[in-house]
């Protein structure tokens, strides 16, 4: 009883409360309205426009500032078109995230035609950015090789985009000043890494999501681990929520907290870990002071009222606004602190 009280109060303590509304969706309460089929991911430039990629609807879609919601490209299917030209023309296969740079220049996954594309919102173009064909190649960026690029994230300063490699069980890094892709993490084979191993001689579980902090720690969510780890900045890497690996739901110390194919990651500005915690219906919050586990809003969460279907996607706002890609309701689901 004493263990599950001290856990309890992991949970109580170390959870935020928030006032959550709907931003984006078709709910009659939402502030702003779209139909959208299974979203994916939201981004924001800096004049606070947005971006959205759908997975099912195949598409990428913009909402200004001022609530007009626009679909920019894709027509739901799934295929590939233009690899050079108007985004109108567009054509997507398995959308999952979508990153901007200080130029408000859009970047998306494009996950199943395993390239990395930059769409220009001023010129209305999109152009084949990182990727070439599927397989395993670093290199000049349209020479390199993916298979299933599924989430790309900036580090601190936007200098490099790490990008997570599913089928190639790595992690790639595109160095914005020489354009060149090279391997951080992953050695190719599928397995458990050991704490305190070299990342590129370890192997992974599914690299599905990446998130940077400001002190360049690496965080990948290892889908098929159903963990949370980290590769620190002299190479190393170490598991930080879930050591056994065994998909679950408990909260608490970290290596000893549960995740269940876990999608998406975001770090806020105490480079705290925000994860979409897709098949357990929540979002999680991994404390890096405290090293706990905790549920902010879905399953396990004292938000009452708020249930999520598969999650996957969570923004952090410069503002400290948290957005939730509540992926199975289609809809964006809002979070300012209390």
């Amino acid at each position: 009883m004493k263990v599950v009280s001290l856990l309890l109060l992991f949970c109580l303590t170390a959870t935020a409360d928030f006032n959550v509304s709907v931003f984006l969706g078709k709910d009659k309460e939402a502030q702003f309205k779209a139909d959208m089929d299974y979203p994916f991911g939201i981004e924001f430039d800096s004049k606070n426009n947005a971006y959205i990629v759908e997975y099912d609807g195949s598409s990428v879609d913009f909402l200004d500032y001022k609530g007009n919601f626009t679909r920019l490209g894709g027509d739901g299917s799934r295929d590939f078109a233009v690899a050079n030209g108007s985004i109108k023309n567009a054509k997507f296969n398995g959308l999952h995230n979508v990153i901007i740079d200080d130029n408000d220049v859009a970047y998306v996954t494009d996950t199943f035609n395993h390239l990395l594309r930059k769409y220009d919102h001023k010129t209305g173009t999109i152009s084949n950015f990182v990727g070439s064909k599927q397989g395993f190649a670093d290199g000049p960026a349209l020479k390199s090789k993916f298979k299933q690029l599924y989430c790309a994230v900036w580090n601190a300063d936007k200098s490099k985009i790490y990008i997570a490699d599913l089928k190639n069980q790595r992690v790639r890094c595109f160095d914005v000043k020489t354009g060149e892709v090279t391997t951080v993490a992953g050695n190719g084979k599928r397995g458990k890494p050991k704490d305190g191993a070299d990342a590129l001689k370890s192997p992974l579980m599914d690299p599905r999501a990446l998130a940077v902090d400001s002190k360049n720690n690496l965080y990948i969510a290892d889908r098929a681990g159903h963990a949370l780890r980290v590769v620190k900045p002299d190479g190393k890497i170490y598991t930080l929520v879930n050591q056994k690996g065994k998909k679950g739901r408990a909260l608490g110390k970290g290596v000893d907290g549960q995740l269940a194919g876990p999608k998406y990651l975001a770090v806020d500005a105490d480079d705290n870990v925000y994860i979409a915690d897709d098949e357990n219906h929540r979002i999680c919050f991994y404390d890096v002071k405290k090293k706990t586990l905790t549920s902010i809003i879905g399953n396990d969460s004292k938000m009452k009222g708020w249930k999520l279907k598969r999650p996957h996607g969570v923004t952090v706002h410069k503002d400290g606004t948290i957005y939730v890609v509540d992926s199975g309701h289609d809809r964006i689901l809002k979070l300012t602190k209390k």
